[in-house]
Formats: structure tokens, C-alpha cells, sequence
């Protein structure tokens, strides 16, 4: 089973019901609103007139947020559906941003200008097989000094059962999570069912992986909440900010990580 082949399907598969959910809330985009965040957004700082290089873009809403923000944008993904979306949207809402298909770990050679950033965020590590190699694909994507934004759920949320009920995978878990994935997070209700793959990853692999490809890491910051309501039981915990239901405070929800390329 081919993970890639796996994964595009699902990815492709997903897009019409996340163009038309409520989660991405496309409307609110195209009148104006940000899908940044406040874990990123103070990370990015001014990237006016730089070069922003989004990998694993989705159907680009946080690429056209970069762009709003004055940067010179590409996004990359491989899922063609997801990026003609992206395009569609561009149009809509006048703004300019590339998009590119690839693979994140043909990266480097797909976008032959270096960028002065590269930035993925939530829900993108665990899709990837070897981290040591896309650590050196994002070296090679940024300028020497360039700088990596990485915002994402923490790994001991996918230690848990969908309905954090008990601890089903190890955090240390090598070979693929292999699963029947039925609805999406963004539509539970979505007549949607297809395999997927994913690994598990822990902080310790992330971060020898940037280390040993040449990263200085220059922040790291865990957080107890979810600037999303992607997971079953979320419960509010703030202006948007869920935990979930039962444990409160406990869990840590996701991170956010910056470094340099030395």
C-alpha cells in the first residue's frame, strides 16, 4: 500500500465538503477574516515583501492569509483538487499567491527559489513518514538564515482513541497508523469513507531532525488548548481557544516552533 497514493486519495476526497464547511468557514475568509492564529501570527512578524513558502498547503485559506499580510507566497500540496480550489479562491479574492503540485519532499526542486520562510501548521507531521528527511528538504528550500514557522498539534494527542476515552497508540509508534477514516473533522456528517496513514511522531524526532539539517532552534512553546474545535468533545476554553471535555488543562494540545537555518 503506497502511502502517498493512500493519502492523495482521502485528501481529494475531503475538499468539497471543507470548501463548503462551517470549520473553514470560507465566507468569513473572503469578507476578511484571518485563519492565522495567535500561536503563528506573533512568530511570522512582518513578512511584508518576503518570499513565505506554505507547505502542505490544503486549499490555501492561511497561504491567502500570508498574502494578505504583504508577503510573496507559494503554496505547495498534492492534492490537485485542493490546489484548484486554492487557485479559485485567489481569483475571488484578488489575491496573488502561486501554487504549486507536489510532494513536501519534492519541495526543493519544485520551487527553485529559495524562500526567506517556510511555514506549515496543524495537522501536517503526521502524514509524513521520515521527519529527518523533511528537515532537510525545508533546509533546502530557505535561504541561508531563512527561517522555519511550524505550528502543530502536539503528539500526545494522537496517543489517544478518537474519543480520548484511553491511550490506544505509543508515542514512540513506528510503522503507519493505518485506519478506515469515515466523515472528516471538519464535517462529521460527511458521507466520506477511505483509508489513511499516518505516524506517530515525538518532540525528540522533530527536533534532532532540525538540528541534524542544520536548524537553531530558536523557540519552542507548548500549549493546553487548540485554537480549533477539530477534536471530539471540545469544549470552549477561551476567545477561540477548546479542550477537550474531561481534561481540561491537562493535556498539552499543540506547540509551535521556530528556527533558523544556520
Amino acid at each position: 500500500m503506497n502511502h502517498l497514493d493512500v493519502n492523495r486519495a482521502l485528501w481529494n476526497a475531503r475538499v468539497p465538503f471543507h470548501v463548503q464547511s462551517e470549520f473553514y468557514d470560507l465566507q468569513g475568509f473572503l469578507a476578511g477574516a484571518s485563519t492565522l492564529t495567535e500561536i503563528e501570527l506573533p512568530l511570522l512578524g512582518n513578512i511584508s515583501g518576503k518570499h513565505v513558502l506554505h507547505l502542505q498547503c490544503h486549499f490555501g485559506l492561511d497561504t491567502l492569509s500570508l498574502a494578505r499580510l504583504g508577503a510573496r507566497v507559494t503554496g505547495l500540496d498534492f492534492s490537485e483538487t485542493a490546489l484548484s480550489e486554492a487557485r479559485r479562491i485567489a481569483t475571488h479574492a484578488g489575491l496573488d499567491a502561486r501554487f504549486v503540485l507536489a510532494d513536501v519532499y519534492d519541495a526543493a526542486a519544485s520551487i527553485p527559489e529559495p524562500a526567506d520562510c517556510v511555514f506549515t501548521s496543524y495537522g501536517v507531521l503526521g502524514w509524513l513518514p521520515d521527519l529527518t528527511r523533511w528537515a532537510r528538504e525545508v533546509a533546502h528550500c530557505l535561504h541561508p538564515g531563512g527561517e522555519l514557522v511550524l505550528a502543530e498539534f502536539h503528539p500526545v494527542i494522537w496517543m489517544y482513541d478518537d474519543q480520548f476515552s484511553k491511550l490506544s497508540y505509543s508515542y514512540f509508534k513506528k510503522e503507519p497508523i493505518i485506519e478506515q477514516s469515515v466523515g472528516t473533522y471538519a464535517d462529521t456528517t460527511a458521507d466520506l469513507s477511505l483509508p489513511s496513514m499516518d505516524w506517530n511522531f515525538s518532540l525528540g524526532e522533530l527536533l534532532t531532525a532540525l538540528l541534524e539539517a542544520g536548524f537553531r532552534i530558536t523557540h519552542f512553546q507548548e500549549y493546553d488548548f487548540s485554537p480549533f474545535p477539530c477534536f471530539p468533545g471540545s469544549v470552549v476554553a477561551g476567545q477561540h481557544r477548546w479542550q477537550i471535555s474531561g481534561k481540561e488543562a491537562l493535556l498539552p494540545m499543540c506547540f509551535s516552533l521556530k528556527a533558523q537555518k544556520e
